[in-house]
């Protein structure tokens, strides 16, 4: 991958800015959209004032691969990651496009997260000290940080537009989207994490959790947004796994590791980022990239 000046803000001269989220800044052309993954980061729900080199391409690019291979399981949102695809006003901002953007088709977003947890860790962990279980999912006792769990489990969250979002029920996931389609995505999303950790491990990456993004086209559902990335996962290195500790990991949570040491309220304005910080952070989104991507062609895994 060559390595590209940062780029923080697009503003696409000719084009219909739609949104701006966290890290991604959404384009309209009607039936379709173009989402272009900046080099924003965001930690403590704060957009951090300094960009990661390549990190837009790198999540580009994975969601890319894992699209591909979730393709048997549910269809996606995604239309293609080559500008040559792209609508004509496009073709001005290659530069900036190239690697980092992809062109989908529309969908209406539901209003949940889906989240499938494999590990003891971040949030979950501090669940079960304080109650035995994850979100309501009673475990073993005498479990660790970082251990495997029995099983994956399934536990959805509303998606906040600003703040945080919330841990709900399955029965709270129902009342919003209905029942069928409910145990639907927790079918799917399971199915996606298992499919996703097989691939992963074969490469040297543990996914420990992760979150699914869903949407609907024709009343039929969707994976948009990111799939399986650094950003919407807990990615660790396989051959440094030591249940019973917090575990060095390819995601942002080096980066929450560095803010957590701070004198910082985690509220903007944020700290100004050190040059090794930014430099280790895009190290560990490239490692990441590298791994998933770099090897063999995907495999089958029913």
């Amino acid at each position: 991958m060559e390595i590209k000046h940062p780029v923080k803000e697009t503003n696409l001269k000719g084009l219909n800015l739609l949104k701006q989220g966290k890290v991604r800044d959404i384009y309209d052309f009607g039936n379709t959209l173009l989402i272009v993954a900046t080099d924003r980061i965001s930690a403590f729900d704060v957009v951090m004032d300094d960009p990661i080199p390549e990190k837009g391409r790198i999540l580009t690019q994975i969601s890319a691969f894992w699209f591909n291979a979730a393709e048997s399981i549910i269809l996606n949102h995604m239309i293609s990651i080559d500008p040559d695809d792209f609508p004509a006003a496009c073709q001005a901002h290659r530069e900036i496009l190239e690697g980092r953007s992809m062109l989908v088709h529309r969908a209406e977003p539901l209003p949940v997260e889906c989240i499938v947890r494999g590990y003891l860790a971040g949030s979950g962990f501090k669940d079960y000290q304080r109650t035995g279980s994850i979100c309501g999912h009673g475990l073993p006792p005498g479990l660790r940080e970082s251990d495997r769990l029995p099983e994956p489990i399934f536990t959805p969250s509303t998606k906040a537009e600003s703040g945080h979002d919330e841990n709900i029920s399955f029965d709270r996931m129902v009342d919003l989207i209905g029942e069928d389609l409910s145990y639907r995505l927790r079918n799917v999303s399971l199915a996606l994490y298992q499919k996703g950790v097989v691939i992963a491990e074969h490469r040297g990456i543990i996914i420990a959790d992760t979150k699914f993004e869903f949407g609907l086209i024709d009343n039929e559902p969707v994976l948009i947004d990111e799939l399986l990335t650094p950003d919407s996962s807990r990615f660790w290195p396989k051959d440094k796994y030591r249940p019973g500790v917090s575990q060095p990991s390819f995601d942002k949570q080096f980066l929450r590791d560095y803010l957590e040491s701070l004198n910082w309220d985690k509220t903007p304005p944020p700290p100004e980022l050190p040059e090794e910080i930014v430099s280790k952070t895009s190290e560990k989104y490239k490692e990441a990239w590298k791994r998933l991507t770099s090897g063999d062609d995907i495999m089958e895994v029913e």
